[in-house]
């Protein structure tokens, strides 16, 4: 739409101002008037005079609409430019913050690639909240507006003279001029102090963290949104690290970050096309040798014929959002394989930390079992100490529907997480899995041998099934054996294998020639 020049109602009136003067001195300098009056005198018959009056009467009663509706058109005329500032306005502010989006760091960006010769220099600090996502999860959607409302005024005041964006999410960045040798880290900081301050609604405590990272302008790159891509990925890394960290930019993570991006496409790619199999491991019943069932495990072969490893690619996935899609695939392509298997024969299943705070859970896990047509008695499904710590609220809800469905749950890595036991007595837990990080040292470390036999006399006195991960030598299993350990499994009993090669005969087989 073409905007409407705020000067040309005045000019209008100028206009007419002129051509009034000008009319003006014609008439004076000609003498219009006593001609006009010789022309009525001679024409008396005619009423001439009486139209000549009621011209000069609408003429001036013209002049009065004309001035009302210039004054109008001026009116609509600063409406119109208001209305189209509102409208740049908004496309370049986040409307909950109002803070400056995306679009108007770009419109910097630009900005300075056109004004490199005024040398100006900048720190960009690339800030993602920590645990947001549990604040909205948990007190609803009100409340974590309020928290980036909070944030975003947190964030202005402790730069009142610098750029501060919101980019969408939990997502900031602030663009800060560098003077003199500043302590970036020390600012960087002063960030996380200032975010992790708690947040107080209508009574409701929120507590939230930051991970930072930031990149130098012109140092860390010629184009100031190459320096903000560098300053993400820094945020990135702190992020993959921990909590309240700050990391500045150094050439390897860029290194990093085009590994996990190729990382990702290609595991889209993967999912989408069905490429990542899950692979089985026998659990062993230690007092009968017998297996008992065996562990899903994902494993992603590439064309290539290269395997990459769950711990790479199950963290991208849970980052890129792909975690609930590839567990939905795996799982029910588990469900159908141990169809095969004889009923009494469970399937071991691992479930993402991430998927606990999904209130839906249950629901899509239950209707792939009734798709497959498993019985949920034959399915166990493994969590985390730390998965049920960070949504302890939505996991209670999600792990109770599935045991009243008839689901077991078994509590992983035990010892390794918080390992609070009340968490043993507020979940209805069928199975505790020692970790393998204390089955490999138990024998040589007496601290370590003496965590087990606890941890086994924990579970014979709550009546729960004991596992040992990670078994790989015959002294470990005899070990363990003595100790009265329940279940075991490790590559001594067995490794994973895709269900081609392996059934529960021929494992059953393997065992027993083992012994």
């Amino acid at each position: 739409m073409p905007r409407i020049q705020a000067p040309r109602p005045q000019m209008e009136i100028l206009a007419w101002l002129v051509v009034f003067l000008l009319l003006f001195c014609l008439s004076w300098r000609f003498h219009w008037h006593e001609g006009l009056d010789g022309f009525i005198e001679q024409h008396h018959d005619y009423p001439l005079d009486h139209a000549l009056l009621a011209l000069n009467i609408s003429g001036l009663l013209g002049l009065v609409y004309s001035a009302l509706r210039i004054r109008d058109l001026s009116s609509e005329v600063n409406r119109r430019l208001q209305a189209e500032k509102n409208v740049d306005w908004i496309a370049c502010h986040d409307t909950l913050t109002e803070l400056p989006n995306r679009r108007f760091l770009d419109s910097i960006c630009a900005q300075a690639m056109i004004d490199q010769r005024a040398h100006e220099t900048y720190a960009v600090f690339s800030i993602d909240l920590d645990g947001f996502k549990k604040v909205n999860d948990l007190l609803g959607h009100d409340h974590g507006d309020a928290v980036l409302k909070s944030v975003a005024q947190r964030l202005s005041l402790l730069f009142p003279r610098e750029r501060v964006f919101r980019l969408g999410g939990d997502e900031f960045v602030v663009l800060v001029r560098r003077s003199g040798n500043s302590d970036l880290v020390a600012l960087g900081n002063r960030i996380v102090s200032v975010i992790g301050k708690p947040f107080t609604f209508n009574g409701v405590a929120a507590d939230l963290g930051a991970s930072v990272g930031f990149a130098v302008y012109p140092e860390n790159g010629d184009d100031l949104r190459q320096v903000i891509r560098h300053s993400d990925c820094a945020m990135y890394v702190a992020k993959k690290q921990g909590r309240n960290l700050v990391k500045p930019f150094v050439a390897s993570m860029q290194d990093e970050m085009t590994k996990r991006i190729r990382v990702e496409a290609d595991l889209r790619s993967a999912i989408k096309k069905a490429e990542i199999f899950p692979y089985y491991q026998p659990l062993v019943d230690l007092k009968t040798n017998k297996i008992i069932g065996f562990e899903a495990l994902a494993r992603w072969k590439t064309a290539s014929g290269e395997f990459i490893p769950p711990n790479e690619f199950i963290p991208v996935a849970e980052e890129a959002g792909l975690i609930v899609d590839l567990t939905d695939q795996l799982l029910r392509r588990a469900c159908t394989d141990a169809l095969s298997w004889p009923n009494d024969l469970v399937l071991s299943f691992n479930l993402s930390p991430i998927q606990l705070s999904d209130r839906l859970l249950g629901l899509r896990i239950l209707k792939i079992l009734g798709d497959v047509g498993l019985p949920t008695h034959r399915v166990e499904l493994e969590v985390t100490e730390s998965a049920i710590i960070q949504d302890a609220v939505t996991a209670r809800i999600v792990l109770d529907d599935l045991v009243n469905a008839g689901v077991r749950i078994a509590l992983d890595d035990f010892g390794t997480g918080y390992s609070s036991l009340s968490q043993l007595s507020s979940y209805r837990f069928d199975k505790i899995k020692i970790d393998r990080s204390f089955v490999s040292s138990f024998e040589t470390n007496d601290k370590q041998d003496k965590v087990i036999k606890a941890i086994i006399a924990l579970g014979a006195g709550l009546g729960v099934t004991i596992t040992a991960e990670g078994i790989e030598e015959e002294s470990q299993l005899q070990r363990l054996q003595d100790l009265g350990c329940h279940i075991g499994q490790g590559y001594l009993l067995g490794r994973p294998a895709p269900i081609e090669e392996l059934t529960a005969d021929k494992a059953a087989a393997k065992v027993s020639q083992r012994r």
